[in-house]
């Protein structure tokens, strides 16, 4: 049984690389970017319209709860949207998820959107997280 047929993360490459791996979609009218470098056992994604890096919330698995851990390394803590993002990527990777989410306002509608295109993404290049 693999690491994460048993709900660990996973490890990483032995080479060691990074790799880089980027995609945009037209969602409600603005073109959001995806950014996602590939790390040894993980993964960083940032989220935005603009070069801009306003946050950054790390996740990783827990051997004493299902519930993936996740911290707010830097922006405002009353957003909950990055934790919440790595952590949900977490638990559907199994790796260690560093999420930056750099778009203005807090619309939930949105926010569902780019989470669905991240899932899609997954899906269609689970090579590239």
């Amino acid at each position: 049984m693999s690491n994460a047929e048993n709900g660990e993360c996973a490890v990483g490459s032995a080479e060691g690389s990074i790799s880089v791996h980027n995609f945009s979609e037209k969602l409600m009218e603005q073109v959001i970017h995806f950014h996602v470098m590939k790390l040894d056992g993980g993964f960083f994604l940032w989220v935005g319209t603009a070069p801009v890096l306003s946050n950054l919330a790390v996740s990783m698995c827990s051997r004493f709860d299902s519930t993936p851990l996740s911290s707010l390394v830097m922006g405002d803590p009353s957003d909950p949207t990055p934790n919440t993002l790595a952590q949900r990527l977490t638990k559907r990777t199994k790796k260690q998820v560093f999420v930056s989410y750099n778009l203005p306002g807090s619309h939930s509608q949105l926010s569902l959107l780019v989470e669905e295109r991240i899932k899609k993404e997954l899906e269609l290049h689970p090579e590239k997280f």
